[in-house]
């Protein structure tokens, strides 16, 4: 499928447009933000129903709770602090330069190309959107192929609310995706797996297009040894089975204490029960995206159980799953190592492996030696081990007695280091990002460094000695 017209068209149509009328006002870019947050709402039911309509089975609670909530909170809450961003900073002046003046500007980039990922492709591609907006830019969305309902209601919504030469959806398949990424972009924002970033990475430096790259990996969750498992377990399986695990910050595995281990796994399965006393065919339990990614997490179970590893579907009739198309059971893989795929992989499905330790600093050191996670999460109620992990450990975002939250956290950077991604969006940190900081001098007459241009003589001297002193 290629685009009507072509995504270079689309480009130099609105670099054409961003030179011809300037950056936008503070007025301006609120107005496109509340345009944006209304076309969500106008759009929310057609929203639902494409999410829906791509994973086979997803409810419209979780999509109105997970993606719309989260994107209309977040474009609130830019709006709000906008005035605030675009203000310039003032900064130093060494005394040499004086009378003088320094500040630093946010000013747009000009044209942000965008490509978001199946497995929340409202909230995905649009806060991005917004990001990209409240920082004065004008927009192409590549949504994923993956998910071509929503995809389609994406580029409906958006033309409800934007000329063309402003924000535009580039709809189309991989091939579409692999020349958008290497179009010269002012910016490139990609959100999915590290493999692909790679690819993307690679497509950009072509052109120099600086990039943020919010990918992925295997987000660990260490609990602290003699912790009261109930809390902890309800948290993660909130964490590990929202989108069925279809998200990038799951809890991807569990690290615990040798000798509670089988307390954590008792306490996960009674809060999977609770949390969908319905089981795995209720309406509010997800379905996987395709038979491809289905397959996938079929095989790294069965790669696990034929290494020796313990498989434990838990909840309310767990083997209900196969009655409903692509849809598989929170299923526990207890005695998890690293020969096993779902060791190595980013595990994207409701399965949750279990990796016990010994010493605490055993769990720290595990983590340590595998790549950087886009998120870490920390059960405990000792501060020194809060703080080791704190400090001897790095991540993309760390988060203390809960699951996924952080990502509704406004205010905090959203992004990866490392293997798991680069640059953040989400707060002031967003707003930078898709923003160029210029640094503005002004000069007064008469300043000491002045006195310091040929030809030199025995007062430049003299200066000199000064200002070394």
């Amino acid at each position: 499928m290629q685009t009507s017209p072509p995504a270079a068209a689309l480009l130099a149509r609105q670099r054409a447009a961003w030179f011809r009328d300037g950056p936008p006002s503070l007025e301006q870019r609120r107005a496109d933000l509340d345009r944006l947050k209304q076309a969500v709402l106008d759009h929310r039911p057609a929203l639902e129903q494409a999410v829906a309509a791509d994973f086979g089975h997803r409810s419209a609670y979780e999509t109105g709770v997970m993606e719309i909530l989260s994107l209309v909170l977040g474009i609130r809450y830019q709006r709000r602090h906008l005035r605030r961003w675009m203000r310039p900073e003032r900064r130093r002046v060494d005394p040499t330069f004086w009378p003088a003046r320094a500040w630093v500007s946010h000013q747009p980039l000009g044209v942000v190309g965008i490509v978001s990922p199946w497995n929340y492709p409202v909230s995905l591609s649009l806060m991005p959107v917004a990001t990209a907006l409240a920082a004065g830019n004008r927009v192409m969305l590549k949504p994923s192929e993956s998910a071509p309902a929503t995809s389609a209601c994406l580029a409906r919504l958006i033309a409800s609310a934007f000329p063309p030469d402003q924000v535009t959806v580039v709809e189309g398949d991989r091939a579409v995706a692999e020349a958008f990424t290497a179009l010269p972009f002012d910016h490139l924002v990609f959100t999915g797996s590290t493999t692909v970033g790679k690819a993307v990475m690679r497509a950009a430096s072509e052109h120099l297009v600086p990039l943020t790259l919010e990918l992925g990996g295997k987000s660990p969750v260490i609990i602290d040894p003699g912790q009261a498992m109930a809390p902890v377990a309800t948290a993660v399986a909130f964490g590990k089975l929202a989108n069925a695990g279809q998200t990038c910050v799951a809890p991807d595995y569990v690290l615990v204490q040798r000798d509670d281990a089988e307390a954590f796994a008792e306490a996960y399965a009674l809060a999977v029960a609770r949390l969908y006393p319905d089981g795995p065919t209720s309406d509010q339990y997800a379905a996987i995206i395709n038979d491809d990614q289905h397959d996938r997490l079929l095989a790294l179970v069965d790669d696990a159980r034929a290494l020796g590893a313990t498989i434990r579907p838990v909840g309310v009739d767990p083997a209900a799953a196969g009655r409903r198309q692509r849809t598989l059971a929170p299923t526990l893989i207890v005695g998890a190592t690293d020969r096993m795929r779902v060791m190595q992989e980013e595990i994207f499905g409701p399965l949750l492996p279990v990796v016990t330790y010994d010493a605490f600093d055993d769990a720290i050191a595990y983590v340590n030696a595998r790549p950087r996670p886009l998120a870490l999460y920390h059960f405990g109620q000792d501060s020194v081990r809060r703080e080791r992990v704190q400090s001897r450990t790095t991540s993309g975002n760390l988060t203390l007695g809960a699951t996924l939250v952080h990502y509704a956290v406004d205010d905090l950077p959203f992004g990866g280091v490392g293997a798991s991604g680069m640059g953040a969006y989400h707060g002031i940190e967003g707003f930078r990002a898709l923003s160029h900081a210029r640094g503005v001098l002004q000069q007064g007459r008469g300043s000491l460094a002045s006195l310091l241009r040929p030809p030199y003589g025995w007062f430049a001297r003299l200066v000199l000695r000064l200002m070394l002193r």
